[in-house]
């Protein structure tokens, strides 16, 4: 039965469907079957960064609202097997159904090994309809006073909505990252959102280029590794932390 992973942040512009997009790569490459979940409707991207910007006929929409069965829907990632997309409804007005989300995770369970929601920013009622439905939340922020914030207060909500299981990942850190008074260094992060760290992610131009074409990320690079023991820590490897 999978695990339902939320990654959320509270603030936009941290990376999130960039973490969805290399970690739901990074688990499928060690043998993991998994649904990337997208639910910013109508602000889509996962389909574009998984190279299947032109193949999406039916969206999450369609199938809460039973237009479609969601093998319809549920796109097969050319880059990755054992890969899937769910992309998002397509209109910024659509309002997920009460209690249709819980009945279509419960439903898809027992095809996955891992299913990862790529939350929309801010905490509204999507955000609650996910995080009813969710295992583990996985916080992202940037080494930026105003995300680790928002990533305390999501934290926060996390704890409140009964999500047990929270990790942190610090994304977009600069190669030559300068602290600050406020944030010293990522032990103050990792104070100030309150949960374990379980990864850092470097700024990679490259990976980052790729992902907006659509083209596959080299296997050999800095944020694969990063992400593969991102991964590995997910499962309950034991991966040495790198925060240097």
């Amino acid at each position: 039965m999978a695990k339902t992973i939320l990654i959320t942040s509270g603030k936009g512009g941290v990376g999130k469907s960039t973490v969805c997009t290399m970690l739901g790569s990074a688990l499928a490459r060690q043998h993991c079957r998994v649904l990337m979940l997208e639910t910013d409707c109508g602000l889509r991207n996962l389909d574009l960064m998984n190279g299947l910007e032109n193949q999406v006929v039916y969206d999450l929409g369609d199938v809460l609202l039973g237009r479609c069965e969601p093998a319809k829907a549920i796109l097969k990632c050319p880059s990755c097997e054992g890969l899937d997309l769910l992309p998002a409804a397509g209109s910024t007005r659509f309002q997920i159904p009460a209690g249709t989300l819980s009945r279509l995770i419960s439903g898809l369970r027992d095809f996955y090994d891992i299913i990862l929601i790529d939350c929309p920013a801010g905490f509204d009622d999507i955000f609650d309809a996910v995080m009813d439905v969710s295992d583990m939340g996985l916080v992202v922020v940037t080494p930026n006073l105003i995300s680790v914030k928002d990533g305390a207060k999501a934290a926060d909500l996390l704890v409140q909505g009964g999500i047990k299981e929270g990790r942190l990942l610090i994304n977009m850190v600069p190669r030559r990252w300068k602290p600050t008074e406020a944030l010293p260094d990522f032990d103050a992060i990792i104070d100030m959102v309150g949960l374990q760290l379980i990864g850092v992610v470097p700024v990679d131009m490259e990976m980052g280029e790729n992902l907006n074409r659509g083209r596959q990320v080299g296997l050999y690079s800095e944020g694969v590794e990063v992400f593969d023991n991102i991964a590995r820590r997910l499962r309950g490897k034991w991966v040495p932390l790198r925060i240097d």
